[in-house]
């Protein structure tokens, strides 16, 4: 595999009944923030109820932090696509395409919310039944096409799209997955990235890793496509970074007990069913179970590589944003992965090194010949001395 990337998956998660305007303006700092400390990628969600994860429209989000931002790429995390009009979905992501001159991605799902859907009278079968069909004309229209096709909750009549995408020959793609086959049949099909969000966060999704990139490959030959690109493959996790993992431990109280209580009692989601009773049983089990890691920079190492070993490479880690800790203590835990953990997968294309081992294995070097080097530095210490003593005795 070449560079590992990093970046944030950003629903996002906010605790229902703070003020909804700074926790937008917050989430709108956090990819400042990343895109400052050289993150990849950051994914926003869409949802419409349960009252926190409050962005409605990924595309207005990202269109306000592409003109706050200078390189991080900035996708829909998920756009749920069952619930709009296929010709839409695709016209909007061209228009960001070009006002953001090639740093927005698509990434597609059925709406992981049935209090959501339930709104557009659509049931979990509906709008997954529905992905499948509108991803289809989604990928017809962005390759040119013109497209005359009645679904189920819309009719289209000779539709295409009056702009080309600024990306050539398109911006990445990329459908997601739970736990489920259906995310990386349909990747491999229609020959686009996996987002594979229930990746860390459950054990069943961990271990349907290696299962699931053997979909996306056996659908891909299937359909005639190329085969499947690994650097496509993006993989969301869970972390809590500090300095010492009892800091760690005391930042995660400030508020990782209302995201699991969001999970247990609020959204019907239940591919996110996490356990805990009390805070330290929440710590534990993300710990324990192996679904993320909340400690110290090089507990975050270990978990990025059982990732890589579990799944046999991937091209991106994407980390969950939640607000396990306040905002001082996470922005802290995203400068801690982006100095000590980033680097431990980056670089390795050049020279076969990491840039942590490059840096590591130059000091090894300097510190073996040490003494040597700095004899020669008194060495040239004394001779200058001595040359200008001589100077000044025959001036």
């Amino acid at each position: 595999m070449s560079r590992l990337r990093f970046g944030t998956f950003l629903a996002p998660f906010h605790r229902a009944g703070e003020n909804p305007t700074l926790a937008l303006q917050r989430d709108l700092e956090l990819v400042e923030h990343l895109d400052a400390l050289g993150y990849d990628e950051a994914w926003i969600g869409e949802h419409h109820s349960a009252g926190s994860e409050i962005i409605a429209s990924p595309e207005i989000f990202i269109a306000a932090a592409a003109e706050r931002t200078k390189r991080i790429k900035l996708g829909t995390g998920v756009t749920s696509a069952s619930y709009h009009n296929p010709l839409w979905v695709a016209d909007r992501m061209v228009m960001l395409d070009h006002l953001t001159r090639g740093r927005s991605m698509l990434g597609v799902g059925p709406g992981s919310l049935p209090s959501d859907s339930s709104m557009i009278g659509l049931n979990p079968t509906d709008t997954r039944e529905l992905l499948d069909v509108n991803l289809d004309i989604i990928m017809r229209l962005l390759a040119g096409e013109v497209v005359t096709e009645q679904t189920r909750t819309h009719n289209l009549i000779e539709a295409q799209l009056q702009l080309r995408p600024y990306t050539e020959p398109c911006f990445d793609i990329a459908v997601a997955a739970v736990a489920s086959p259906t995310g990386p049949r349909m990747a491999g099909r229609h020959g686009v990235g996996l987002l594979s969000i229930g990746a860390t966060l459950t054990q069943d999704g961990f271990d349907a890793l290696a299962h699931h990139w053997n979909v996306v490959e056996e659908r891909a030959q299937h359909y005639g496509q190329p085969t499947p690109d690994r650097e496509k493959w993006r993989l969301v996790g869970l972390m809590h970074i500090a300095e010492t993992k009892e800091q760690a431990y005391r930042d995660v109280e400030y508020g990782i007990e209302s995201w699991f209580r969001y999970f247990q009692k609020t959204a019907a989601f239940p591919q996110m069913a996490v356990e805990g009773g009390d805070r330290k049983e929440m710590i534990d089990f993300i710990n324990e179970a192996g679904i993320g890691a909340i400690g110290t920079p090089e507990d975050a190492r270990a978990q990025v590589q059982r990732l890589a070993d579990q799944s046999g490479g991937f091209g991106a880690m994407l980390l969950l944003g939640h607000e396990w800790a306040n905002p001082q203590a996470t922005k802290r835990s995203w400068e801690l992965i982006a100095q000590e953990v980033m680097p431990h997968f980056q670089g390795a294309t050049w020279g076969g090194r990491t840039h942590a081992e490059s840096t590591q294995a130059a000091k090894e070097r300097a510190g073996l010949r040490r003494d040597e080097f700095a004899a020669t530095q008194l060495e040239a210490v004394d001779h200058m001395t001595k040359k200008y003593a001589e100077e000044v005795a025959g001036s």
